[in-house]
């Protein structure tokens, strides 16, 4: 664990659940801060009644079952239905291949990313005994059309999810793809090389699975994409690249059984609690989630998803303006010390650093001895990359703290897929949480629904002709505003 003495003041408060996770939060307080900079005696008092009442509120809204992806840890037919298909995808094919995009894809990269090595699909099949795992989350026409390229069909699964069965995204690779199988192996072909995950009972996709007979995994009706990683979603690809979902599914279970608890002694709500008070407090609008692993960088872009699109809503549920929750961005240490570190040291004051740390790698690369005549580089030998990379995250933090700025550690003591299952449902449940202390709903996003109305418009969808003409309408004007280089002058002749 990192010492206090060397990451905050000594009687700053460590919140711990043994093998899994500590939430450190020494270097957000004004007594290593400076005061003013941080939060004081008076704020953490009055965050146990913050975070009471918000736990209050989500106990009752889990009992009412309106919170359903709290359960999850506890499915068992999912896993089962994940590990059937897991044995089926290892003995027939090379290639497991999402269509996904959102909440459909970037929890599975996170986990596969974490859990797998990070050269998994490029090791030979002798070295790599399960398939290859290819999230294919955006419609970019290089990109995708590269992933398809290099895919053999004939030792290629397809795992097409969308809940709604309506992503205009999915449902567009789906249908190249569906094509492509179509054309090179036949249609009786297809049933044996894809599977639909989306709703159980409506949508198009649930009509096609109908009749077509694919084989199909429900998402859970009361549970949006951005949670849904602990579903199907996420499980079945999973499982089907070698990730042991039992042991993932134990650590959210023992998450959830933690996150139940009352506050204080709760790593979730604390999560919840601190960046809430900083926001409205201290003006902290923007939290940066900076993963000193390169197995856990992913993990920041899923927590992007879910952090903005569960709290970035304009108004409250009583229908007072929302005063705004932070906005999550992204950064990787050591590599971003580089070339944002600058910023977060010395520009402007919004931004709270959270440190998502690993005290003991799963692999260690000593560095050797050498060059002791050079005391720019003798220093370095008998350490190991991870101890290097360590100190580098413990040394950005002592250097921000000490420049007044609000940072604090999510430190995993080791990346297990436990321990990844309770990171994960852990941030799920400090996000629902800042949804009760914001007062708003955690759950929608109407913010991104009108983009996808005049992508509709503009495609030809029917019924929705207006968004067209209001697209056009709007941009009535915009050859006026355009810059463009102007043309070369013509050369002269002679």
């Amino acid at each position: 664990m990192p010492d206090k003495k060397t990451n905050g003041p000594a009687n700053a408060v460590r919140e711990e659940a043994e093998e899994f996770l500590t939430l450190d939060y020494n270097n957000l307080t004004s007594e290593a801060l400076g005061e003013g900079k941080g939060l004081d005696q008076e704020d953490l008092n009055e965050l146990k009644g913050l975070l009471n009442a918000a736990h209050k509120d989500v106990e009752a809204r889990y009992k009412k079952g309106s919170l359903p992806f709290m359960d999850l840890p506890k499915s068992q037919d999912t896993p089962k239905a994940a590990r059937k298909l897991a044995e089926m995808g290892r003995k027939k094919f090379e290639n497991i291949v999402v269509l996904g995009i959102g909440g459909s894809a970037l929890g599975t990269s996170a986990i596969f990313t974490a859990l797998k090595p990070l050269n998994h699909n490029g090791l030979s099949t002798p070295k790599r005994s399960w398939p290859r795992l290819v999230v294919a989350d955006n419609i970019d026409p290089e990109g995708f059309s590269a992933i398809l390229e290099q895919l053999d069909l004939k030792t290629s699964f397809f795992n097409v999810i969308s809940k709604s069965g309506a992503t205009a995204e999915t449902m567009s690779q789906f249908m190249i793809v569906y094509d492509q199988l179509r054309r090179t192996l036949g249609k009786s072909a297809i049933k044996d090389r894809l599977l639909i995950t989306t709703d159980p009972e409506n949508g198009v996709l649930r009509k096609i699975v109908d009749s077509e007979g694919f084989m199909s995994l429900p998402v859970p009706p009361g549970v949006g994409g951005r949670f849904s990683v602990l579903t199907a979603v996420g499980l079945a690809p999973l499982a089907m690249v070698g990730v042991n979902v039992t042991d993932l599914l134990a650590g959210a279970a023992r998450a959830q059984e933690d996150a139940r608890k009352p506050p204080p002694g709760n790593k979730a709500y604390a999560f919840a609690g601190l960046n809430y008070l900083l926001n409205v407090k201290k003006k902290k609008n923007a939290l940066v989630m900076m993963p000193y692993s390169d197995a856990l960088a992913r993990v920041s872009d899923w927590f992007g998803q879910l952090w903005n699109e569960s709290l970035g809503k304009a108004t409250r549920l009583d229908g007072a303006p929302n005063p705004h929750a932070q906005t999550a961005y992204k950064a990787v240490g050591a590599t971003d010390q580089h070339s944002q570190l600058q910023m977060y040291m010395e520009g402007t004051d919004e931004k709270t650093i959270c440190f998502l740390g690993v005290e003991n790698f799963r692999t260690q690369v000593n560095i050797p001895t050498i060059f002791k005549e050079h005391e720019e580089l003798s220093y370095l030998g008998g350490h190991n990359l991870g101890e290097l990379l360590n100190f580098e995250r413990l040394g950005t933090a002592r250097a921000l703290t000490e420049n007044g700025k609000a940072n604090f550690g999510l430190i995993l003591p080791k990346i297990s897929t436990a321990t990844v299952g309770y990171l994960i449902h852990t941030l799920e449940v400090a996000t629902v949480a800042s949804g009760s202390l914001y007062g708003i709903n955690p759950l929608d996003q109407p913010g991104v629904e009108l983009g996808k109305k005049f992508t509709y418009g503009l495609m030809g969808r029917t019924g929705f002709g207006e968004f067209r003409e209001r697209y056009d309408k709007g941009f009535s004007n915009k050859k006026k505003y355009v810059v463009k280089t102007p043309p070369p002058a013509p050369v002269k002749k002679g």
